[in-house]
C-alpha cells in the first residue's frame, strides 16, 4: 500500500509539472483526479527535468520524421532543426521563450534594478527580448543542423539530454537565490517557497537516463563537453540574475533553461568538433 501511495503521488505531481510548463492536456477528469495548489506546485519542482523528457522526445520524434521524408541534401538538416525548434515551442507554448525576452527587455532597458523589473512585467515585447529571442533560436537551429551533419545521432542525443539537463539548472537558482517577483501575481511564487534536498536529487536523477544514452551513442566527451557548456551557462545566469536583481521571477528561471538548452548544444558541437 505504501509503494502505491508513493507511486501514485509521483504520477500525480509529475502531472502537475507537466500542466504547469506545457500545453498538453491535462484536464477533465484526469485534472480532477491531479489536482492543483500551491503545495502540489512546490512538490512538482522535482519533476521540471522530467517534463524535458517529454519535450525532447517529441522535438526528436520532430527532427527524423522531416530528416525521413526529405530527400538528403545540404539543407535537410537545417529543415530538420527547424521542425525539432518549432516543436518544443509549440508544446510549451514558447514559456521559457517569453522569459528570456522579458528578462533581456527588463536587464538591457534599464541598470536600475526596480525598473528593470517593471519593464519585465510589461507583457508587450522590446527590441532587447525580439533580439535575444532571434539570436537564442537562430542559434539553436544552426547547432542542431551542425550537429546532425557531422553524426545522424548526435542532434537527438543532444536534443534529449538538453532539454532534460536545461530543466535543472533552474531548480538550483530557486534553491540558492530569493523569490523576488509580485507575490501576489507571480505564477513562479509558490516554487520558490521551499524546496527540498530530496527534490535536487530527484531532479538530477531525471538527468542520468539521457545523459547515458549520449555517452553510449556519442562517447563520454560529447556529454562532459555539453554539460560542462550548460553549467558554465547556469553560473553565468545566477550571477547575472544575482547581481543585477539580487533574486529571481519566473521569467529569470525561463531565460536561465534556454541559456542552459542552448549552451549544450553548442559544447556538444565543440566536443565533435574537437574529435
Amino acid at each position: 500500500m505504501a509503494a502505491a501511495a508513493r507511486a501514485t503521488a509521483f504520477l500525480r505531481h509529475y502531472l502537475v509539472a507537466v500542466q504547469f510548463f506545457t500545453r498538453l492536456p491535462v484536464t477533465g477528469s484526469l485534472g480532477a483526479w491531479v489536482g492543483f495548489s500551491p503545495g502540489m506546485l512546490r512538490a512538482s519542482a522535482a519533476h521540471f527535468p522530467g517534463v524535458g523528457w517529454l519535450v525532447g522526445i517529441a522535438a526528436c520524434a520532430a527532427f527524423a520524421v522531416v530528416s525521413l521524408v526529405l530527400p538528403e541534401t545540404t539543407f535537410t538538416p537545417l529543415a530538420a532543426a527547424v521542425a525539432a525548434t518549432a516543436c518544443t515551442v509549440w508544446i510549451t507554448g514558447a514559456f521559457h521563450e517569453d522569459g528570456l525576452a522579458d528578462l533581456a527587455d527588463g536587464l538591457g532597458g534599464s541598470a536600475d534594478r526596480q525598473r528593470a523589473l517593471e519593464i519585465m512585467k510589461d507583457s508587450r515585447i522590446g527590441s532587447f527580448g525580439a533580439t535575444a529571442l532571434v539570436l537564442t533560436v537562430l542559434a539553436k537551429v544552426a547547432l542542431l543542423a551542425v550537429l546532425a551533419t557531422d553524426s545522424p545521432a548526435a542532434a537527438p542525443a543532444a536534443l534529449l539530454a538538453a532539454h532534460v539537463v536545461s530543466r535543472f539548472w533552474p531548480l538550483l537558482v530557486i534553491k540558492t537565490l530569493a523569490h523576488i517577483g509580485d507575490a501576489a501575481g507571480s505564477k513562479s511564487k509558490p516554487l520558490a517557497d521551499a524546496i527540498s534536498r530530496g527534490a535536487l536529487i530527484a531532479g538530477a536523477a531525471w538527468c542520468i537516463v539521457p545523459l547515458a544514452v549520449a555517452a553510449l551513442a556519442l562517447g563520454v566527451a560529447f556529454v562532459a563537453a555539453g554539460f560542462l557548456a550548460s553549467a558554465l551557462a547556469f553560473l553565468w545566469m545566477h550571477r547575472l540574475l544575482a547581481r543585477r536583481l539580487q533574486g529571481f521571477t519566473g521569467d529569470g528561471l525561463g531565460a536561465t533553461q534556454q541559456a542552459c538548452e542552448l549552451a549544450f548544444y553548442f559544447g556538444a558541437a565543440c566536443a565533435l568538433g574537437a574529435a
